[in-house]
């Protein structure tokens, strides 16, 4: 169930509130899916369901956890030789099954969320520069995250109708 952003409130809660909103949208694309499924991909695209709630969990994790906070980045992104393998979340993502997607997800998630309460204020500051040296904010990189989240919705809401033709939100 996803909950509609507040129309008036602090800028903090409504970024917060429109992050979550997307994240929510996205778990309600997969619902319901069996591994099979999530694992489909509607050609020419190569995205799957799995690899987009996947690649959302690191994308969460990479620019919160690691470079916001400036903490190691969690398992099991870790251990991965991206150079080897630079979309190993999208080719992984599809093998994995449907409830420890959905929790992988759901645990990034609450992470970035623990980072942004830790932070506190939109205009602190990133641990980790950007690659050309700047440090970005906290509202930086919230709206960074809203960005991506909800493009990659819209990839959701294509592959969701191919797969079994349910249309929504």
């Amino acid at each position: 169930m996803r909950t509609d952003p507040p129309e008036s409130a602090p800028e903090l809660v409504q970024l917060t509130a429109y992050l979550d909103f997307h994240r929510q949208t996205l778990l309600l694309k997969a619902d319901g899916l069996t591994r099979e499924q999530l694992a489909h991909r509607h050609p020419p695209s190569a995205l799957t369901l799995a690899g987009l709630v996947y690649h959302l969990a690191l994308v969460e994790e990479t620019w919160m956890v690691q470079r916001f906070a400036g903490g190691p980045i969690p398992e099991p992104w870790d251990t991965v030789d991206w150079d080897a393998t630079p979309d190993w979340e999208l080719e992984t993502g599809p093998t994995l099954e449907p409830q420890v997607l959905r929790s992988r997800y759901e645990e990034a998630c609450r992470r970035s969320r623990d980072v942004v309460a830790d932070a506190g204020d939109l205009d602190a500051l990133s641990a980790v520069p950007l690659r050309n040296g700047n440090r970005f904010s906290l509202r930086w990189a919230l709206l960074h995250l809203l960005e991506e989240t909800a493009r990659h919705n819209g990839h959701a809401d294509l592959i969701r109708e191919a797969i079994d033709g349910v249309l929504g939100e």
